[in-house]
């Protein structure tokens, strides 16, 4: 469903915002069917592409045999959880978490672990930045499946795909080469950027999932004549899913989790040699505060010598509680120093070579 996606321009600033408050459960949710036949044919929609499999296949052919798998998620407020109650359960990057374990892991184990890395109102271009910190953890995580969903946060992306390329072209270059999955959410209005970042998927042969071709078509539809679930019973707001949409959205990964298990293996995995098809300027980009700073700059800090403490939280993993963003700041605070002393930062440049 490559054509219909929407005019950027008219969607500017409907990014998904922070998080909504007050969320309760719908009771919608107990009565939904998630085995019947019409119900499991809107999630084999759900699959644009399969990509090649074999990183794929290899990270369930580690859970398989009991090693410890990692899977990882990056997105906006969608991959955060919001509109699921309570948040750290009911996600959808919780809920797929859990049905690969329950498909591929020994039974009881705990080989299987879940980095969440979904941060409410921000795009792939903080998302490039944050990637070393939040999904690699400082170098101390290699995830074996990276999913990245920010088709409905880069109405406002300047680089116009080059951040979220850079991203992708991050999570795929690492040493342990992991499975990079990418995934499509939709805004009630049926609004997403596909149209824009499915072409990268496709270029790297990447394994896709669409909410928007699962349930879009279906929205138009009554019940008798084929309509599954409304837009009312999806969606939390405009924006967020409700648990129920969660767990569809994580039931169309389980999908592309068991299609990749029971396809043949791939004979050759695509090599990362290819020219970029929007772009690759931020792949190297690092996120640089007090504590790397003085590793990667020489910084006079000035008057802004406090810490603001006042941050947005996310509740990361499975936590119940939120973690606050970018801690290791520096703030100014009026009157606090004698003179307003501005904040400097000198870097070292080295000139790319011009055909790289």
């Amino acid at each position: 469903m490559l054509g219909d996606s929407g005019d950027v321009d008219e969607n500017q600033g409907t990014n998904a915002p922070r998080d909504p408050v007050g969320v309760t459960v719908s009771s919608f949710e107990a009565d939904f069917d998630y085995d019947s036949p019409a119900y499991l044919d809107m999630i084999d929609r759900s699959l644009l592409s399969a990509g090649n499999n074999v990183r794929l296949k290899r990270a369930i052919g580690k859970a398989k045999r009991g090693e410890n798998v990692t899977i990882a998620y990056i997105g906006g407020s969608i991959t955060h959880g919001a509109g699921a109650a309570p948040i750290h359960l009911q996600s959808y990057a919780y809920h797929s978490y859990e049905h690969f374990k329950r498909m591929f892991a020994p039974l009881n184990s705990n080989t299987v672990q879940l980095i969440k890395a979904g941060v409410g109102g921000t795009p792939s271009q903080l998302g490039v930045i944050r990637y070393d910190r939040d999904v690699l953890r400082d170098g101390s995580v290699q995830p074996d499946i990276v999913i990245i969903e920010f088709a409905v946060n880069d109405a406002d992306d300047e680089t116009r795909g080059n951040c979220y390329e850079s991203l992708v072209l991050k999570a795929l270059a690492s040493n342990n080469e992991p499975a990079v999955i990418l995934l499509f959410s939709v805004f009630k209005n049926d609004w997403n950027l596909q149209d824009r970042l499915a072409p990268v998927g496709f270029h790297y042969d990447l394994p896709m999932v669409s909410m928007k071709d699962a349930l879009v078509e279906q929205f138009q539809k009554a019940k008798n004549e084929g309509g599954l679930i409304t837009k009312e019973q999806y969606f939390h707001d405009i924006y967020h899913p409700t648990n129920v949409g969660h767990r569809i959205m994580a039931d169309a990964l389980a999908n592309l989790f068991r299609v990749t298990d029971r396809t043949n293996l791939d004979q050759k995995e695509d090599e990362l040699t290819k020219l970029p098809i929007i772009g690759k300027d931020y792949v190297d980009v690092k996120l640089l505060d007090r504590q790397n700073g003085d590793q990667i700059a020489l910084i006079e800090s000035g008057s802004f010598c406090h810490t603001d403490t006042d941050l947005q939280m996310t509740e990361m993993d499975d936590h119940d509680y939120g973690t606050p963003l970018f801690p290791n700041n520096w703030m100014y605070v009026p009157g606090a120093t004698a003179e307003l002393e501005g904040f400097q930062a000198a870097f070292a440049v080295q000139q790319a070579h011009p055909d790289l």
